[in-house]
Protein backbone atom coordinates (compact mmCIF):
# COMPACT_ATOMS: atom_id res chain seq x y z
CA UNK A 1 0.00 0.00 0.00
CA UNK A 2 2.93 2.57 0.86
CA UNK A 3 4.46 1.91 -2.30
CA UNK A 4 1.78 2.36 -4.12
CA UNK A 5 1.06 5.68 -2.39
CA UNK A 6 4.82 6.71 -3.34
CA UNK A 7 4.33 5.79 -6.84
CA UNK A 8 0.92 8.16 -6.57
CA UNK A 9 3.24 11.36 -5.42
CA UNK A 10 5.88 10.43 -7.69
CA UNK A 11 3.62 10.79 -10.80
CA UNK A 12 2.21 13.90 -8.93
CA UNK A 13 5.70 15.55 -8.57
CA UNK A 14 6.79 14.27 -12.26
CA UNK A 15 3.56 16.28 -13.70
CA UNK A 16 4.37 19.17 -12.22
CA UNK A 17 7.69 19.33 -12.94
CA UNK A 18 6.86 18.80 -16.36
CA UNK A 19 4.05 22.02 -16.27
CA UNK A 20 6.88 23.82 -15.07
CA UNK A 21 9.18 23.34 -17.69
CA UNK A 22 6.35 23.98 -20.48
CA UNK A 23 5.92 27.13 -18.74
CA UNK A 24 9.27 28.17 -18.74
CA UNK A 25 10.03 27.32 -22.17
CA UNK A 26 6.73 29.38 -23.24
CA UNK A 27 8.43 32.43 -21.74
CA UNK A 28 12.07 31.63 -22.57
CA UNK A 29 10.47 31.34 -26.45
CA UNK A 30 8.79 34.49 -26.34
CA UNK A 31 11.28 36.26 -24.75
CA UNK A 32 14.01 35.02 -27.23
CA UNK A 33 11.66 35.61 -30.06
CA UNK A 34 12.53 37.28 -33.59
CA UNK A 35 9.73 39.86 -33.53
CA UNK A 36 8.96 40.42 -37.26
CA UNK A 37 7.00 43.29 -38.42
CA UNK A 38 6.51 43.43 -42.37
CA UNK A 39 3.85 45.90 -44.49
CA UNK A 40 1.54 43.57 -46.59
CA UNK A 41 -0.42 46.16 -48.15
CA UNK A 42 -0.65 49.92 -48.55
CA UNK A 43 -3.45 51.93 -48.96
CA UNK A 44 -4.33 55.51 -49.27
CA UNK A 45 -7.48 57.19 -47.44
CA UNK A 46 -7.95 60.67 -47.90
CA UNK A 47 -10.05 63.47 -45.08
CA UNK A 48 -7.76 62.97 -42.88
CA UNK A 49 -5.53 66.05 -42.96
CA UNK A 50 -2.14 64.61 -41.59
CA UNK A 51 -3.11 60.93 -40.11
CA UNK A 52 -1.79 60.41 -36.41
CA UNK A 53 -3.56 57.78 -35.34
CA UNK A 54 -5.11 54.69 -35.09
CA UNK A 55 -7.35 53.08 -32.05
CA UNK A 56 -9.19 49.94 -32.73
CA UNK A 57 -12.72 49.75 -30.49
CA UNK A 58 -15.26 47.15 -30.71
CA UNK A 59 -14.02 45.86 -33.89
CA UNK A 60 -14.09 49.16 -35.50
CA UNK A 61 -11.02 51.12 -36.52
CA UNK A 62 -11.04 54.87 -35.51
CA UNK A 63 -8.47 56.56 -37.50
CA UNK A 64 -7.40 60.71 -35.92
CA UNK A 65 -6.15 63.83 -38.04
CA UNK A 66 -5.48 67.42 -38.26
CA UNK A 67 -7.32 68.13 -40.91
CA UNK A 68 -8.84 71.52 -41.02
CA UNK A 69 -9.90 71.18 -37.68
CA UNK A 70 -8.93 67.77 -35.43
CA UNK A 71 -10.91 64.99 -36.03
CA UNK A 72 -11.89 61.50 -35.96
CA UNK A 73 -13.08 58.80 -38.81
CA UNK A 74 -14.78 55.36 -37.84
CA UNK A 75 -14.21 52.74 -40.63
CA UNK A 76 -14.97 48.82 -40.53
CA UNK A 77 -12.85 45.89 -41.89
CA UNK A 78 -13.73 43.97 -45.21
CA UNK A 79 -10.85 41.29 -44.55
CA UNK A 80 -7.65 43.14 -44.98
CA UNK A 81 -9.39 46.77 -46.11
CA UNK A 82 -11.18 49.71 -44.19
CA UNK A 83 -14.75 50.55 -45.20
CA UNK A 84 -15.34 54.22 -44.00
CA UNK A 85 -18.54 54.04 -41.89
CA UNK A 86 -19.79 57.52 -42.51
CA UNK A 87 -19.48 58.20 -38.70
CA UNK A 88 -17.44 61.59 -38.13
CA UNK A 89 -16.67 63.53 -35.41
CA UNK A 90 -15.11 66.72 -34.75
CA UNK A 91 -12.38 67.74 -32.30
CA UNK A 92 -14.60 71.35 -31.81
CA UNK A 93 -16.82 73.65 -29.70
CA UNK A 94 -18.65 76.06 -30.98
CA UNK A 95 -16.86 75.42 -34.34
CA UNK A 96 -13.57 76.35 -32.81
CA UNK A 97 -11.03 73.55 -33.09
CA UNK A 98 -9.84 72.60 -29.63
CA UNK A 99 -8.09 69.40 -30.06
CA UNK A 100 -6.36 70.14 -33.31
CA UNK A 101 -3.32 68.03 -33.35
CA UNK A 102 -4.88 64.70 -31.71
CA UNK A 103 -2.19 62.41 -30.28
CA UNK A 104 -3.46 59.58 -28.60
CA UNK A 105 -6.80 58.29 -27.14
CA UNK A 106 -6.85 56.33 -24.18
CA UNK A 107 -9.92 54.12 -23.90
CA UNK A 108 -10.82 51.08 -22.10
CA UNK A 109 -13.91 49.01 -21.41
CA UNK A 110 -15.70 51.84 -19.11
CA UNK A 111 -12.96 53.68 -17.47
CA UNK A 112 -12.48 57.95 -18.18
CA UNK A 113 -11.63 58.23 -21.90
CA UNK A 114 -8.83 60.89 -22.65
CA UNK A 115 -7.25 62.38 -25.99
CA UNK A 116 -4.21 64.10 -26.07
CA UNK A 117 -2.87 67.36 -28.05
CA UNK A 118 0.49 68.20 -28.90
CA UNK A 119 1.21 72.08 -29.52
CA UNK A 120 4.81 72.75 -31.44
CA UNK A 121 5.86 76.04 -29.71
CA UNK A 122 5.39 79.58 -31.37
CA UNK A 123 8.31 80.71 -33.08
CA UNK A 124 11.19 81.81 -30.76
CA UNK A 125 10.17 79.90 -27.94
CA UNK A 126 11.00 76.25 -27.30
CA UNK A 127 8.28 75.19 -24.74
CA UNK A 128 6.21 72.48 -26.01
CA UNK A 129 2.34 72.92 -25.01
CA UNK A 130 0.35 69.71 -24.43
CA UNK A 131 -2.65 68.81 -22.84
CA UNK A 132 -5.15 65.55 -21.96
CA UNK A 133 -8.80 66.03 -22.53
CA UNK A 134 -10.87 63.68 -20.59
CA UNK A 135 -14.14 63.51 -23.00
CA UNK A 136 -17.77 61.91 -22.43
CA UNK A 137 -16.54 59.67 -25.33
CA UNK A 138 -20.40 58.56 -25.98
CA UNK A 139 -21.99 61.98 -25.79
CA UNK A 140 -18.79 62.80 -28.82
CA UNK A 141 -19.78 60.32 -31.40
CA UNK A 142 -24.01 60.86 -30.57
CA UNK A 143 -23.59 64.95 -31.33
CA UNK A 144 -20.42 64.53 -33.77
CA UNK A 145 -18.55 67.48 -31.47
CA UNK A 146 -16.91 68.11 -28.41
CA UNK A 147 -20.10 71.07 -27.79
CA UNK A 148 -21.34 69.53 -23.84
CA UNK A 149 -18.72 66.34 -24.04
CA UNK A 150 -15.24 68.03 -22.73
CA UNK A 151 -15.01 67.30 -19.26
CA UNK A 152 -11.82 68.04 -18.42
CA UNK A 153 -8.79 69.91 -19.57
CA UNK A 154 -5.52 69.12 -17.97
CA UNK A 155 -2.16 70.68 -19.15
CA UNK A 156 0.46 68.01 -18.78
CA UNK A 157 3.06 70.00 -17.32
CA UNK A 158 4.62 67.06 -16.19
CA UNK A 159 5.61 66.02 -20.09
CA UNK A 160 8.90 67.22 -21.52
CA UNK A 161 7.75 67.44 -25.29
CA UNK A 162 4.33 66.42 -26.07
CA UNK A 163 2.08 64.09 -24.81
CA UNK A 164 0.10 60.58 -26.28
CA UNK A 165 -2.45 58.86 -23.84
CA UNK A 166 -2.73 55.18 -23.60
CA UNK A 167 -3.91 52.67 -20.96
CA UNK A 168 -1.52 50.42 -19.49
CA UNK A 169 -2.13 47.55 -16.57
CA UNK A 170 0.47 48.01 -13.60
CA UNK A 171 -0.05 45.58 -10.85
CA UNK A 172 -3.74 44.70 -11.58
CA UNK A 173 -4.58 48.20 -11.98
CA UNK A 174 -5.04 50.48 -15.34
CA UNK A 175 -3.51 53.73 -15.43
CA UNK A 176 -2.69 56.59 -18.41
CA UNK A 177 0.57 55.93 -19.87
CA UNK A 178 1.89 59.06 -22.36
CA UNK A 179 5.70 59.40 -23.51
CA UNK A 180 7.64 62.35 -25.08
CA UNK A 181 8.82 62.85 -28.59
CA UNK A 182 12.11 65.18 -28.52
CA UNK A 183 15.90 64.01 -28.38
CA UNK A 184 16.58 64.22 -25.08
CA UNK A 185 15.47 63.19 -21.26
CA UNK A 186 12.68 61.14 -22.77
CA UNK A 187 10.27 59.28 -20.86
CA UNK A 188 7.18 57.11 -20.39
CA UNK A 189 4.96 58.39 -17.50
CA UNK A 190 2.40 56.57 -15.73
CA UNK A 191 -0.79 58.35 -14.39
CA UNK A 192 -3.27 57.31 -12.10
CA UNK A 193 -6.80 58.01 -14.33
CA UNK A 194 -8.66 59.17 -11.24
CA UNK A 195 -6.51 62.08 -10.43
CA UNK A 196 -6.09 62.56 -13.81
CA UNK A 197 -10.10 63.30 -14.37
CA UNK A 198 -10.38 66.00 -11.38
CA UNK A 199 -6.30 67.03 -11.78
CA UNK A 200 -5.70 70.58 -13.74
CA UNK A 201 -2.36 70.00 -14.33
CA UNK A 202 -0.30 66.68 -14.14
CA UNK A 203 2.27 67.98 -12.03
CA UNK A 204 -0.42 68.14 -9.03
CA UNK A 205 0.31 65.87 -6.09
CA UNK A 206 -0.43 62.01 -6.80
CA UNK A 207 -1.10 62.29 -10.23
CA UNK A 208 1.86 61.03 -11.51
CA UNK A 209 2.34 57.34 -10.37
CA UNK A 210 5.71 55.48 -12.08
CA UNK A 211 7.88 56.38 -14.83
CA UNK A 212 11.42 54.99 -16.95
CA UNK A 213 13.47 57.15 -19.19
CA UNK A 214 12.64 56.25 -23.03
CA UNK A 215 14.86 56.35 -26.44
CA UNK A 216 13.70 59.34 -28.80
CA UNK A 217 10.55 60.09 -30.94
CA UNK A 218 7.97 58.65 -29.54
CA UNK A 219 4.76 59.06 -31.62
CA UNK A 220 2.53 56.98 -29.65
CA UNK A 221 2.02 53.71 -27.42
CA UNK A 222 0.14 50.61 -27.70
CA UNK A 223 0.09 47.99 -24.82
CA UNK A 224 0.23 44.28 -25.72
CA UNK A 225 -2.35 43.50 -22.26
CA UNK A 226 -1.79 39.71 -22.59
CA UNK A 227 1.70 39.80 -22.99
CA UNK A 228 2.79 43.60 -20.67
CA UNK A 229 4.22 44.64 -22.96
CA UNK A 230 4.06 48.47 -24.16
CA UNK A 231 5.06 49.09 -27.70
CA UNK A 232 6.95 52.51 -28.49
CA UNK A 233 5.76 53.82 -31.63
CA UNK A 234 8.86 55.93 -32.90
CA UNK A 235 10.57 57.32 -35.59
CA UNK A 236 14.23 56.71 -36.01
CA UNK A 237 15.50 59.87 -37.07
CA UNK A 238 13.16 63.10 -36.38
CA UNK A 239 9.98 62.84 -38.42
CA UNK A 240 11.52 59.95 -40.38
CA UNK A 241 11.29 56.51 -40.92
CA UNK A 242 9.73 53.75 -38.77
CA UNK A 243 10.66 52.25 -35.42
CA UNK A 244 8.43 49.80 -33.29
CA UNK A 245 10.20 49.01 -29.89
CA UNK A 246 8.43 46.26 -27.60
CA UNK A 247 9.34 46.78 -23.99
CA UNK A 248 8.70 45.04 -20.70
CA UNK A 249 6.96 47.57 -18.70
CA UNK A 250 7.23 45.66 -15.46
CA UNK A 251 11.41 45.86 -15.25
CA UNK A 252 11.08 49.33 -16.29
CA UNK A 253 9.66 50.26 -13.90
CA UNK A 254 11.75 48.06 -11.73
CA UNK A 255 14.96 49.53 -13.42
CA UNK A 256 13.60 53.33 -14.31
CA UNK A 257 14.29 52.94 -17.57
CA UNK A 258 13.06 51.40 -20.80
CA UNK A 259 14.30 47.25 -20.79
CA UNK A 260 13.88 46.29 -24.59
CA UNK A 261 12.35 42.82 -25.50
CA UNK A 262 12.94 43.70 -29.15
CA UNK A 263 13.41 46.63 -31.46
CA UNK A 264 11.77 46.41 -34.89
CA UNK A 265 12.69 48.67 -37.37
CA UNK A 266 10.97 49.02 -40.49
CA UNK A 267 13.19 50.27 -43.67
CA UNK A 268 11.05 50.03 -46.70
CA UNK A 269 9.14 53.17 -45.36
CA UNK A 270 10.71 56.24 -45.30
CA UNK A 271 7.91 58.60 -43.95
CA UNK A 272 6.65 59.68 -40.38
CA UNK A 273 5.25 56.87 -38.60
CA UNK A 274 2.37 58.28 -36.18
CA UNK A 275 0.46 55.42 -35.21
CA UNK A 276 0.05 51.44 -35.09
CA UNK A 277 -2.41 48.81 -33.00
CA UNK A 278 -3.07 45.33 -33.47
CA UNK A 279 -6.58 44.50 -35.19
CA UNK A 280 -7.70 41.87 -32.43
CA UNK A 281 -5.17 39.42 -34.29
CA UNK A 282 -1.72 38.81 -32.69
CA UNK A 283 -0.35 38.62 -36.48
CA UNK A 284 -2.36 41.55 -38.07
CA UNK A 285 -1.96 45.50 -37.31
CA UNK A 286 -2.52 48.56 -38.77
CA UNK A 287 0.37 51.84 -39.59
CA UNK A 288 -0.89 54.97 -40.10
CA UNK A 289 1.47 57.78 -41.15
CA UNK A 290 1.08 61.54 -41.90
CA UNK A 291 1.89 60.89 -45.28
CA UNK A 292 -0.85 62.07 -48.19
CA UNK A 293 -0.48 58.43 -50.04
CA UNK A 294 0.44 55.20 -48.72
CA UNK A 295 -1.09 56.58 -45.18
CA UNK A 296 -2.61 53.78 -44.24
CA UNK A 297 -0.58 50.25 -43.98
CA UNK A 298 -1.79 46.40 -43.03
CA UNK A 299 0.74 44.63 -41.37
CA UNK A 300 1.58 40.97 -40.78
CA UNK A 301 3.55 40.50 -37.58
CA UNK A 302 5.75 37.03 -36.81
CA UNK A 303 6.31 36.06 -33.43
Amino acid sequence: MLTGYLGVIGKFIKMKITVILLVTGVISVFFKSDIQMDIVKESTIDSLGACQGVSIQHGKALLYGDREVGMIRQFSFDKDTLVYDHKECKLTIDGKNIINHPTGIAYHGDMPVFMGNSVKPPKGETAWKAFIYYINWNGLWKTGTLDGNLLKTIEDDACIQGTRPEYVKYHNKWYVATADYGNHGNEVRLYDPERLSHCSKTSEPGVLYKKFTCTPWVQNLYWLDDKGIIVLIQNQIEGRKWRFTYVDLEKSIQTGQQEVIKEVNVDARGDELEGFAFTGQADKGIAVTSSRKNNVNYMHIGW
